[in-house]
């Protein structure tokens, strides 16, 4: 589809037109010119109020559940939301039924997708079956299409199993992605260890839980010289580990749940289950920290961790609820609303460009002769969540209703474009 692109202010890092407004005719999947004024008859012509345009937005962490859990969410269905949400590409984990564990599964994902305005990528699981017991078929897995491997929010607990998968990573770049949570200190918990769950009454998972997996697995990466990403980082001294590993050039990066940079544990005094995630929201001093650590380059990227589930597996007591937050429509908007310091542009990096860096995946640039692969938002749009933003098959979010300022108004990747308003 041929677009042309009115007025739309160019937020991306090193483009030559980054912070100016410009109109973009887009031909055939191609950017062909950009300038101040471009009049042309026979594009679909896009404007809208406060037009931005960065490259597409990329979401390295979300769960699909297909196959197997296609009542929560399917591929259609999770894709249709990533779009919405302003994404143009998207990392899918292996927690399905069963696990992304072989390049069938791999393959599986990409044909099925293959037609998909959102470009997805499939993670392949770290262990067989993700029982954390022996290395799965990674290397089949990357050639067939696999950008990373991990067990989701299954912590490796076998040390040697995560060392020896970061030492055969190693031999063709590939990346480890670990969620980091201690299971022998934070079993049965519910929730942040701290005085809201003393006073409700609930099992608490501590924040040493999570630092003394994240301390052991920067360990592991400094013996095995090996990328290792640290996913959904939670606390304040995990952010400092990371930083300090950072410091010693050590090949580690980390992401941030956007509903972790917002809500505090004290969310949970209703026992809205919607609120029950893995990592535990946590207190305002390690949100602070969160916040530091994106500024200061700690924290590489911002996810939604979207985590679909049905009303069975969150309307029920608090204690058997699922964990997870459905967020592809809203985790822009939430760190748009508390980015603070940290800027639109490296918010951009941390949504769109340091992903794809991290994956070895293409960059997409905003220049004449490049792929058009772009989102365009309002930065300044004031709105409110409701159900109907909402295309995942669940709307297990605690952000409904919700005021919430900055919003994607379309997409454009593959020769394909969408309006989400």
């Amino acid at each position: 589809m041929n677009v042309l692109l009115k007025s739309a202010k160019v937020i991306s890092p090193g483009s030559p037109y980054n912070g100016k407004r410009v109109d973009i005719l887009i031909e055939n999947g191609i950017i062909r010119s950009i300038k101040t004024n471009i009049k042309e008859k026979n594009s679909k012509i896009f404007e809208a109020e406060n037009i931005h345009v960065s490259p597409g937005w990329f979401d390295m962490q979300v769960n699909f559940r297909d196959p197997g859990y296609e009542y929560k969410e399917d591929l259609i269905s999770g894709t249709k939301a990533a779009a919405h949400g302003g994404y143009t590409g998207v990392a899918i984990m292996p927690s399905t039924h069963p696990p992304i564990h072989t390049k069938a599964d791999v393959e599986y994902i990409k044909n099925k997708t293959a037609d998909s305005i959102v470009d997805v990528f499939p993670v392949g699981a770290l262990s067989y079956n993700l029982e954390g017991k022996d290395i799965s078929e990674m290397y089949d897995m990357y050639r067939s299409g696999a950008v990373a491997f991990s067990d989701d929010k299954k912590s490796i607990a076998d040390a040697g199993l995560l060392m020896r998968a970061l030492l055969y990573a190693k031999n063709f770049n590939g990346l480890i992605m670990t969620h980091c949570d201690e299971r022998d200190i934070s079993a049965g918990g519910t929730m942040n260890e701290g005085n809201t769950s003393t006073a409700l009454g609930l099992k608490g998972m501590p924040a040493l839980a999570e630092e003394l997996m994240v301390a052991r697995n920067i360990y592991l990466a400094e013996y095995t010289e090996s990328r290792i990403h640290i996913s959904s980082v939670s606390t304040a001294k995990s952010v400092q580990l990371i930083r300090e590993a950072k410091a010693k050039k050590l090949k580690i990066t980390a992401s941030v749940n956007a509903y972790n940079l917002i809500l505090e544990d004290n969310h949970l005094e209703d026992f809205d289950t919607n609120c029950k995630v893995n990592p535990p929201l946590r207190v305002k001093s390690d949100i602070e920290a969160l916040k530091k650590g994106l500024t200061d380059g700690t924290i590489d990227v911002i996810v939604s961790d979207h985590s679909p589930e049905d009303e069975e597996n969150k309307k029920t007591e608090f204690d058997h609820a699922a964990f997870g937050i459905t967020g592809l429509e809203s985790s822009f908007a939430i760190a748009n609303t508390v980015r603070g310091r940290l800027g639109l542009e490296k918010l951009i990096d941390k949504m769109a460009l340091n992903p794809r860096k991290i994956l070895n995946l293409p960059v997409p640039g905003i220049e004449e002769g490049q792929k058009a692969n772009l989102t365009l938002f309002n930065p300044e749009l004031n709105w409110k969540l409701e159900k109907r933003h909402i295309h995942s098959k669940s709307k297990n979010t605690p952000f409904i209703g919700t005021a919430l300022q900055g919003k994607a108004l379309a997409i454009y990747n593959k020769g394909k474009f969408l309006v989400s308003i």
